[in-house]
C-alpha cells in the first residue's frame, strides 16, 4: 500500500524542516520525502494550503477502560482521539482495577492492538491501588509496557514515597509523572479560590494547594538528580517555580492543557459544570501566565487530560459534579485558535510541544516525521474556521465548555501507520 500526500506544508520540529513539500508512505513506513515526487501510489491525498504534520502525542488522558466503560472505552477513545489529529496517546492509570501491575496493563495493550485505531501506551500506578502508601512493582510495569508512572488524580503525598519513586524510575528508565495537589490544602474545594467561589458561594481551591506540591517534586528532583514531569500545570506559582527550577538545571519536563490557556474560573458562572476541572480553571493572572510559560519554553508540553464523563455525572450540582473535560477533539483547534492565531506560538512551536516534547518525554519513537520512520501524519487547514459541536463528538463524554466555540483547524486527515483513518474529517473506522 503505497500513499502519496502531495504539496502540503510539512512542519517537523525534529528536523528543523518547515517547507512545502511530497510524502510517500509504503506499507505504514514513510520511504521519501521530497519536492515534485512523481511516484506511483495506491492513494493520493492533495494537501496544498494546509499543514502536515506529524501525528499529534498525547502523553495524559483518560481511556476509562477497564471499570468505567460507561464513560470511554477504548474502541470510542483511540476514535476519538483519532479525530482530534493524535495518533499515538498514553493512558492514565485510574481505571478499575488500577493499572498498577501487569495483568491490567496487558489487557490494555491486547485490547487496543484490537479494538483501538491509534497507538496506545498504558502510563502505570507509582503506589498499589494509587493510594500512595507502597511503591507498585515498577520492573514489572516498566515490562509490561509503561510509558511513565502516575498516581494522576491523586497526589503522592508522602514524600519519601515519592523520593523512593524517583530512585526506583530512574533504575527502570522511566519517568514519573506528577499531579502536584494538596489535599490538605484543597479542603474539598471544587473551584479557583477567587471572586466567582465568593460570589457562587463554593468553596474554593487555593492557588498554593498546586504550587507548594510542585515545589517539593522540584525539590527531590534536585535532590536525586532524577527527571521528573509535572502534569498539567494550572497557577503563575507552579509556572516560576518551574522556571527557576530550569535556569538551575533541575531535570524538569511539565505540561499544560488547553483549558488553562482559553478560558479562566469565570467559565465556572451560572454553576457550569462543565467548565469543572481538577484543577480548577484559574483566574486570567494564570491563564497570562500560563501563555507567557508555553512562549519562553518553561511549559514543554500541550497535552488534553481526555477525562470523559456521562452526562449524569455532570447534570447535577456543582459539588457532586465529576472533574474532568472532553479534550482529543478541541486540542488542537483550540491551540491554534489561542496560542497560533494569536501569535503567541508559531506552528512549528505548537508542534513541537504537541509532537516532539511529549514523545520525547515517554520515550517512544513518535511525533516526528522523517524518512524510515511510522507514517504517523495528521493534515490540518489552520484557516479554516468551524463550531464545537459537543453532541458530534466521537467521544462517549460530551462534557466539554466549547460547545459553540468558533475554532480554527479541525483535522482533515489523519493516518496511523500509513492507514487513513479520517478522510476528510470523517472517520473512516
Amino acid at each position: 500500500m503505497k500513499l502519496l500526500v502531495k504539496s502540503g506544508h510539512v512542519v517537523d520540529p525534529k528536523s528543523d524542516f518547515s517547507d512545502i513539500c511530497d510524502i510517500l508512505t509504503e506499507n505504514g513506513i514513510i520511504v521519501k520525502m521530497g519536492r515534485d515526487l512523481h511516484e506511483e501510489a495506491d492513494d493520493l491525498i492533495d494537501a496544498a494550503g494546509k499543514y502536515v504534520i506529524p501525528g499529534l502525542v498525547d502523553c495524559h488522558c483518560h481511556l476509562r477502560d477497564p471499570g468505567y466503560e460507561y464513560k470511554e472505552d477504548i474502541a470510542t477513545g483511540t476514535r476519538s482521539a483519532a479525530a482530534g489529529g493524535f495518533t499515538s496517546i498514553a493512558c492514565m492509570p485510574n481505571t478499575n482495577p488500577v493499572a498498577d501491575n501487569q495483568a491490567v496493563l496487558s489487557y490494555i495493550s491486547e485490547t487496543a492492538s484490537r479494538k483501538g485505531v491509534v497507538n496506545v501506551f498504558p502510563i502505570g500506578a507509582i503506589t498499589k491501588g494509587q493510594q500512595g502508601k507502597e511503591l507498585a512493582d515498577i520492573g514489572e510495569l516498566k515490562f509490561a509496557g509503561a510509558v511513565g508512572i502516575s498516581d494522576d488524580g491523586n497526589p503522592v503525598e508522602n514524600s519519601m514515597v515519592m523520593l523512593r519513586a524517583l530512585q526506583y524510575s530512574s533504575a527502570f528508565n522511566i519517568r514519573v509523572i506528577s499531579h502536584c495537589e494538596d489535599k490538605s490544602l484543597t479542603d474539598g474545594g471544587v473551584m479557583n479560590e477567587g471572586y466567582y467561589s465568593t460570589v457562587m458561594g463554593l468553596r474554593g481551591v487555593p492557588a498554593v494547594s498546586e504550587s507548594v506540591m510542585v515545589s517539593r517534586d522540584l525539590l527531590l528532583s534536585e535532590y536525586t538528580g532524577i527527571p521528573i514531569h509535572i502534569a498539567h500545570v494550572s497557577t503563575e506559582m507552579s509556572v516560576n517555580l518551574i522556571r527557576n527550577a530550569k535556569k538551575r538545571g533541575v531535570k524538569v519536563t511539565c505540561e499544560t492543557c488547553p483549558h488553562y490557556f482559553s478560558l479562566d474560573e469565570s467559565a465556572c458562572s451560572d454553576f457550569n459544570t462543565m467548565a469543572k476541572v481538577n484543577p480548577p480553571l484559574r483566574s486570567e493572572k494564570d491563564v497570562n501566565a500560563i501563555i507567557e510559560g508555553l512562549k519562553d519554553g518553561t511549559i514543554d508540553i500541550i497535552a488534553t487530560d481526555h477525562a470523559p464523563h456521562h452526562m449524569d455525572e455532570k447534570n447535577v450540582e456543582f459539588n457532586l459534579a465529576a472533574n474532568g473535560i472532553t479534550g482529543f477533539e478541541t486540542a488542537l483547534p483550540l491551540a491554534i485558535a489561542y496560542l497560533v492565531k494569536k501569535g503567541h506560538l508559531t506552528m512549528e512551536q505548537l508542534v513541537k510541544k504537541m509532537c516532539c516534547n511529549p514523545a520525547n518525554m515517554l520515550g517512544i519513537r513518535k511525533g516526528t516525521l522523517e524518512v524510515g520512520g511510522a507514517a504517523d501524519i495528521a493534515i490540518v487547514d489552520v484557516n479554516e474556521e468551524y463550531t464545537v459541536d459537543t453532541s458530534k463528538f466521537i467521544s462517549k463524554g460530551k462534557n466539554s465548555p466549547f460547545n459553540g466555540f468558533k475554532l480554527y483547524g479541525k483535522p482533515s486527515y489523519t493516518i496511523v501507520g500509513g492507514k487513513i483513518v479520517v478522510r476528510d474529517k470523517k472517520l473512516m473506522v
